[in-house]
């Protein structure tokens, strides 16, 4: 395969980063850069290959069963009780959690746009969420996919751009990447991980490689655009931390990411500016595009419904996670209540679909000879005690104990 047939081969992949590329990224990318500098890059390099393990899982899933993930969570024990707990879980995580977590997209995204135009960002929040339902609504995969597509090219060029502009310093970077936790860093890398591992991606993963492709025979196709697509995502993350970390003194505290884009102004010139504020939006439309995507797959499948993108229930799922984004833009705010919840029943489902995704890539019955390799089983048993760990400093950390 070419470099021009492997180009062309992106697309799931890609929805996956433009998915855990959003405004929480940036944020923490950003917060984390400015305090420890480029020390926590190898954190990065991690979650990519953690992410790659657990995507290409669950792509492959897809491809050979036909199914996605909420369907074979629920289809694949026969006890009932089993049965309703995944759904609770499934619904709960990835479907309320969409929506608690939906007007931190936009809203990131907005500000993005209000720094480069002036305007509010609460009327750009609603504009936004406005032109992703019309995409959504199209019920068009292709369409989707390309527009976001388009949207993490627009979304490299300019944090690479940005980064090129602030002169960051490469020897720094290269050190970057040997392991070490700074004293009062594991709480960022902890937050690190767990913005690129992404519970409801490997839901939307296994539902959007079933409309790009036929089934087991493009698993070579699929590998090769998870690969790419998280690589280019590893990279902008990459991009904004070491923007950060060039930008201000180790130890600042970053508040506001919306307002580090006019810090840049000073430090840079205001192209610096410019771009970064592109990328924000750019990462803020894609997240507010594909977490009602994910969340409308992972709960149709868990209930057993219609997964068709046309289809009225799939449609009013995905309507419901972006009309709940948009009504916290106007009233305010983000949700909390709800974002807390969102947070402990993530913490409990994305260990337990990582320790399912598992067992069912062991299954013959389910995927013949497309099972797992002791390679394949061993790098996806690390990853899932770090997903396990993850977990639970999540529900440590929401219950106060952390």
């Amino acid at each position: 395969m070419n470099l021009i047939q492997r180009l062309k081969s992106v697309g799931p992949g890609a929805m996956v980063a433009a998915a855990f590329i959003g405004p929480g990224t940036v944020t923490t990318a950003s917060v984390t850069g400015a305090q420890f500098g480029y020390a926590l890059l190898w954190t990065i390099a991690f979650s990519i290959v953690a992410t790659i393990v657990l995507q290409e899982m669950s792509a492959r899933l897809g491809l050979v069963s036909g199914e996605g993930l909420g369907e074979a969570l629920r289809e694949r024990f026969d006890s009932q009780a089993v049965e309703y707990v995944s759904i609770f879980l499934v619904v709960g995580a990835i479907g309320i959690g969409t929506a608690a977590y939906e007007a931190g997209n936009i809203l990131g995204g907005a500000a993005g746009l209000a720094t480069i135009t002036g305007v509010s960002s609460t009327v750009w929040g609603v504009v936004m969420g406005l032109v992703a339902g019309v995409l959504l609504y199209t019920g068009r995969y292709e369409l989707i996919e390309r527009a976001l597509v388009g949207l993490v090219a627009v979304m490299a060029l300019s944090f690479v751009a940005s980064a090129a502009l602030i002169g960051p310093d490469f020897g720094a970077i290269a050190m970057g990447f040997v392991p070490g936790v700074p004293s009062g860093s594991l709480y960022l890398i902890t937050g690190l991980i767990g913005t690129t591992i992404v519970g409801y991606n490997l839901f939307l993963h296994a539902s959007n490689v079933q409309e790009r492709w036929d089934g087991p025979e493009d698993i070579g196709r699929s590998r090769t655009d998870t690969i790419l697509s998280i690589v280019v995502g590893g990279v902008i993350t990459i991009t904004i931390m070491v923007t950060a970390a060039a930008a201000f003194e180790p130890g600042t505290q970053i508040s506001d990411v919306g307002r580090m884009a006019e810090q840049l102004r000073p430090l840079a010139g205001p192209y610096a500016e410019l771009f970064f504020s592109i990328g924000l939006f750019a990462a803020g439309f894609t997240s507010a595009t594909t977490a009602p995507l994910a969340g409308a797959w992972a709960t149709t499948g868990a209930l057993g419904w219609d997964s068709d993108l046309q289809s009225t229930r799939f449609r009013a799922v995905w309507g419901t996670i972006l009309g709940v984004g948009v009504l916290s833009v106007l009233l305010g705010g983000s949700p909390v209540e709800i974002i807390v919840f969102a947070q402990v029943v993530n913490g409990i489902l994305l260990p337990i679909v990582a320790i399912f995704l598992i067992y069912a890539m062991n299954q013959e019955d389910l995927l013949g000879e497309y099972t797992n390799g002791p390679v394949a089983n061993a790098l996806g048993a690390v990853v899932t005690i770090v997903v396990v760990w993850l977990g639970v400093r999540t529900i440590l950390d929401v219950a106060g104990v952390l």
